[in-house]
Order: structure tokens, then C-alpha cells, then sequence
């Protein structure tokens, strides 16, 4: 019988760095859709067959479901920040970019919701139960700086709590079995919240 040759023995065996940065953005980019279709209950197998690697090249540079969350939330954080910060950033473009977020990752509502959450998550001890909500409260203080800083005076959300809480509001409104249909709610709960939001997009640079 002719045994044909894994995907990892198919690889170049001296791809160096630039093969494994490939593989781990890959593997990024398939964990934010797998997740957004099935949730971070998604097993782990069908993210390294959608990012066409090995489960074992998965688990060399993400050792648990926690780590390649993570992974996942960090990518969605830093484009927040990144609108936050580009030249001539509003409180609606930054609205904007993170409702595309919202629409887009499961992980990422879950994020806005770290002191609530309490899913499963494979090899986790009750340390690193308590790591992954520190590290997820970390992000979530990130995206409330990035959006505080656009905060105009006197504006509806201004204070102590509401603008995190109007955020937590609308990404539990954030439902449905397209992106289309996802985007259209939260639009509407931002509406109701009586909030300006800019195009529903990703960030361009």
C-alpha cells in the first residue's frame, strides 16, 4: 500500500522563521472563523485543517485552547487601539471598528464579558483559570482606554461605568446565523443607546 506523506512531511524541513510566523497567522486567522461559526467550544482540529497545518505544528506555538484565544483577543485589541490612534480618530470610527469585532468573533464578546465568563477550556487548572480572566481583563481595560480617549465632554456615555457597560449591552445583542444579520442588531442596539457609530469595518491602518 502506498502510504502517502503528512502535510508536516510534505513541508520543507528548513522553512526557518518566516514558515512558522506564516503558520501562526494562519492559524490566527482560521481560529477567529472557526470560532465565529462554532464558538470557542470549536475543537481545535478543524482550526489547524482550516489554517492547513498539522495539529501538532498548532500545538508548538499554542500549547492550549487558552493560548490561541488569547492569541485571537491580542489581534482584535491591538486593531482597536490602532483606530484609536490613527490621525483624525473619533469616538464613531473606533465604534465602528469595534463592532466589526463584535460581529466578527465570539471570542471577542466573550473578552467584554471576562468578569462573567467562566467556560471551558482544555488542561486548565484553577491558576490558569484565574490567568486567563486576569489577562482578558487586562484587554478589556485596553479597549476602554482606547475609546475613553475619544470621549467628548458632556457626551452621553461619559460616566464612571456607562461606556463599558453600553459596550457589554450591545455585545449582547450581537446575535444571529450571519455576519449581516449579527451587524444589523448591534447597529440597532447602538441606536437605542442613542450613539453615533462610523462605518462597521476593519481597522485599514
Amino acid at each position: 500500500m502506498t502510504q502517502h506523506p503528512t502535510a508536516e512531511e510534505r513541508r520543507p524541513a528548513n522553512d526557518g522563521p518566516k514558515a512558522a510566523a506564516r503558520n501562526r497567522a494562519a492559524l490566527i486567522a482560521a481560529a477567529r472563523e472557526v470560532y465565529a461559526e462554532h464558538g470557542l467550544d470549536a475543537p481545535l482540529s478543524g482550526i489547524a485543517r482550516r489554517a492547513r497545518v498539522g495539529q501538532g505544528v498548532l500545538y508548538r506555538h499554542f500549547p492550549d485552547r487558552a493560548a490561541l484565544a488569547d492569541a485571537v483577543l491580542e489581534e482584535n485589541v491591538r486593531e482597536v487601539e490602532q483606530a484609536a490612534a490613527a490621525a483624525g480618530a473619533s469616538l464613531a470610527g473606533v465604534l465602528g471598528v469595534l463592532t466589526w469585532h463584535l460581529t466578527e468573533s465570539a471570542a471577542f464578546i466573550g473578552l467584554l464579558h471576562a468578569d462573567r465568563t467562566g467556560g471551558r477550556t482544555e488542561g486548565r487548572t484553577e491558576d490558569r483559570t484565574d490567568g486567563v480572566h486576569a489577562h482578558a481583563s487586562a484587554l478589556s481595560e485596553r479597549v476602554a482606554r482606547s475609546l475613553r480617549g475619544h470621549l467628548t465632554d458632556g457626551h452621553r456615555l461619559g460616566g464612571a461605568d456607562d461606556l463599558m457597560l453600553a459596550v457589554a449591552m450591545v455585545s449582547g445583542a450581537v446575535t444571529g446565523p450571519t455576519r449581516a444579520e449579527r451587524e444589523r442588531r448591534a447597529l440597532a442596539a447602538w441606536r437605542l443607546l442613542g450613539v453615533e457609530v462610523g462605518a462597521v469595518r476593519p481597522f485599514a491602518g
